[in-house]
Formats: structure tokens, sequence, C-alpha cells
């Protein structure tokens, strides 16, 4: 088991990614694993909203490289996360890259602590950021984004705040659960169908982007990670060591 789903406590099912050996890389298994949960959470009318959490020190590493999932069951899990008919909040106290950044991306809430660090590790292994980018380049500042996109620096949950990643960073507890009470809080004082109804009015434009653009996007993801900087990136990456590239 690689995902623990917690029953709904007040209303809020809480997900927990628990495959701390790996990072909580994105597998095959872990994407399957969590979109089932996703699903049947959609389904439990005790469920008013699903917190997306983590176990170990990282929400997740990105791709699994030594398990990838296949990349259209991936961009159905990010849209099965915008259009489940209940807020889905990212709850993140640690590191978070590459597809990592992708679960954040989709969920409609994003809560992390102050420590938290992030990185759109991609350009370093001969790749693009280009499914999660379905769900976040209509939600991030384009500046920031292409800073962050084409460097794969680390930045913090300050500067993940300021771009439009997170909504909220917890200052005092680094848990980030005291930033998240209050949200919980909200959903609870929420009429549910008023809950689903404003959802969709909040993804729409989210919505649109995956009709028009994920085909593409996976197929511009499948090419590069066939490709011949790939391979090298990836296996240095498994090395760890420099890829030929770095200069």
């Amino acid at each position: 088991m690689t995902l623990v789903a917690k029953a709904s406590e007040r209303g809020t099912a809480t997900l927990t990614l628990d495959s701390p050996a790996n990072r909580n890389a994105l597998s095959a298994r872990l994407v399957g694993e969590l979109a089932d949960a996703l699903a049947a959470c959609g389904k439990d009318p005790s469920v008013r909203a699903v917190v997306l959490t983590h176990t170990g020190t990282t929400f997740s590493a990105g791709a699994d490289l030594k398990e990838p999932p296949n990349p259209y069951t991936f961009v159905a899990l990010l849209r099965q996360i915008i259009e489940l008919p209940k807020p889905v909040v990212a709850l993140v106290s640690g590191r978070v890259r590459a597809g990592g950044l992708g679960l954040v991306g989709a969920c409609d809430i994003a809560v992390a602590s102050a420590a938290s660090d992030f990185a759109f590790t991609e350009v370093r292994i001969g790749v693009a950021p280009a499914v999660i980018s379905l769900p976040l380049l209509p939600r991030l500042e384009p500046r920031a984004a292409a800073r962050h996109y084409l460097t794969g620096e680390l930045f913090g949950a300050a500067e993940a705040a300021r771009m439009g990643l997170l909504t909220a960073v917890d200052e005092d507890d680094d848990t980030a659960v005291t930033a998240l009470a209050p949200i919980l809080d909200g959903f609870r004082r929420a009429s549910p169908v008023a809950l689903e109804a404003t959802k969709q009015l909040l993804t729409a434009r989210v919505r649109e982007t995956f009709d028009r653009d994920a085909e593409d996007l996976v197929q511009r993801s499948a090419s590069l990670f066939a490709s011949a900087e790939a391979r090298e990136g990836m296996t240095a990456f498994l090395e760890r060591r420099d890829p030929a590239w770095v200069l």
C-alpha cells in the first residue's frame, strides 16, 4: 500500500501519500490507488472535502523513473482532482518536486509549512514540465513560471505563494495544520451543493485547458522522455552525477 485513506472526520477525508522509501514518487501503483481513493470520496455523502497530504519529508519527488505511470493515466488523475465535486486541499510540510507540483496545482487550495521547498526539476533531466502545465499554467504568475520552469532552481514557500502555487503558508506550525484549520471550518459551514457549484466556476478555465491541450502535451512529454538527452538525464540522476551537458 502506497496510500493511506482515513475515514471522514467531521466531513474531511484525508488521503496520505505513504511511500517514503522513494519519496512518494508517482509510480503507476500510487497514481492508481489515489484515483480509486478520490473516486470513493466523490461518492461518499459523508465527505465534504478531501485533504491530500504525505508521510516523510517529501510530499512527492515527481514521477517514479523506475515505475512511471502512463501519461494518460496521470492526466486523468489531475483532471479527477479538478472535477471532483468536493474541494481538495494539498497539505505540504516538506519537499515537492516536478510531477508532485502537478498534484499541488490540481488541488483547489494548497497550504504549506514555511520550511517547505519546491522545484521544477524536469529541465535538469532532459524533459519539460509538460503534462503538469495543464493545471499549473492557468494559475501561476507567468514571469515566475518562466523562471522556475526554465532554471529548475529551488524556491521556498513564500515564493510559491507569491506565484500562485500556494494559497497559504504556515509560519508557526511545521505541519501546516494550524493554517489548514480555518479552511476546513469554512467547508463545514458551506452547503455541499454550493461547494460543488462554486468549484465548477473556479475550475472552468483549467478544464478548458485540459480539453484543448491534454493530447498535445501528452505527446510532447512522451517524445521528450524517449529522447537521448532524457536517457542521459535520467541515468545521471539515478547514478547521482551531473548529466553530460552541464557546463
